[in-house]
């Protein structure tokens, strides 16, 4: 007696049964309302369209995001912004660049003036240099703001090493020290410094000018950041070499950190020229007084001339521009040290 096998399926629901389905042309089934199309622009179950542009179930346009990608509306915000930053920023700036040029036949303080001269001329910083010894204020100021640069460069660098890559006894508190020094305004420790500088015979000099600001706790702090983005390995295997802590110094770690040095150095050469109130203190005789000083001297007693103080501020402003400019592309390094690891 033999078994056969029936391999056929049994039929349900009559004779016609279920039709089998039958594939589109994008490879999906159809034969009702339900049936997908291909993921990239078909229909899905709700009678939409798939999530990279289209339409959804409810029948809204869904937005293609791509990265990267601003539209019309936010570059338009942007720009906007951008020219009410520029305006705050660079509009007084400007502003008085334009009265330094005015003529003395053109009004200043008319209730409409004019922004671009209707009589350029150069004669305000002329006037300038015949009022007040100025070459001889801006020599004062660049000795110290030389001191300054100097001095922030190499007692920080060795601060800032000597608290990120040697190991010693209240490293820590010492670091701590340094940065609740940031939260005391310079106003608060004014006096006791100028008592310093005086019991030191240094009143009434330059250098005494020059002393206080020779390092700074900010300048510390970030050289500090800067030699611990280095990786430690590096100094390890130098140690294992036989190197010391001057030789890790100057042949790994400064290499690294020159960027963050000429951010120092900016930072240090501007605050040290746009000081006031330190000069103004320890400063006494006229032929030693800085540029920031000395320009108070256009101010007269029952008259001012705006447009020779707006020469003077433009005279005080140049030596910054040409230091930012030639140390630029190191001050954007830098900042690139301070903010990314790796």
């Amino acid at each position: 007696m033999t078994n056969t096998t029936d391999t056929s399926e049994p039929v349900i629901g009559g004779n016609a049964g279920l039709a089998a389905p039958t594939p589109d042309v994008a490879g999906a089934t159809g034969g009702g309302p339900a049936s997908r199309t291909d993921r990239r622009g078909g229909t899905d179950g709700r009678g939409g369209t798939d999530g990279r542009g289209g339409t959804d179930g409810t029948g809204k346009r869904r937005r293609r995001a791509v990265w990267g990608v601003m539209s019309i509306r936010e570059k338009v915000i942007r720009y906007v912004l951008l020219i009410v930053v520029l305006f705050i920023t660079i509009g007084p700036f400007l502003w008085q660049l334009s009265t330094s040029l005015k003529g003395t036949g053109e009004d200043i303080y008319t209730a409409n003036p004019s922004f671009i001269p209707s009589q350029p001329t150069i004669g305000n910083y002329l006037r300038v240099a015949d009022a007040i010894p100025v070459f001889g204020y801006i020599g004062n100021s660049l000795i110290v703001a030389a001191i300054d640069v100097i001095g922030n460069i190499v007692f920080a660098t060795l601060a800032g090493f000597a608290l990120a890559r040697l190991q010693w006894r209240f490293r820590k508190v010492v670091l701590g020290l340094f940065l609740a020094t940031l939260v005391l305004p310079g106003e608060a420790t004014i006096i006791s410094q100028f008592v310093t500088v005086k019991d030191l015979g240094l009143a009434d000099s330059l250098v005494g000018v020059a002393l206080p600001g020779m390092i700074a706790a900010l300048n510390v702090l970030l050289m500090f950041n800067a030699f611990r983005q280095v990786p430690e390995e590096i100094d390890q295997a130098a140690v294992m070499d036989g190197a010391n802590a001057m030789q890790r110094l100057r042949y790994i770690s400064f290499p690294a950190v020159q960027g963050t040095i000429a951010v120092i150095a900016i930072f240090s050469f501007i605050g040290a020229w746009d000081d006031f109130l330190w000069p103004l203190i320890v400063l006494q005789s006229p032929d030693k007084l800085t540029l920031t000083v000395g320009l108070q001297y256009l101010q007269g007693t029952f008259a001012t001339d705006q447009r020779m103080i707006a020469a003077g501020t433009m005279i005080a402003f140049i030596p910054i521009a040409v230091i930012f400019a030639l140390l630029q592309r190191f001050f954007f390094k830098g900042v690139e040290e301070g903010g990314v690891k790796g």
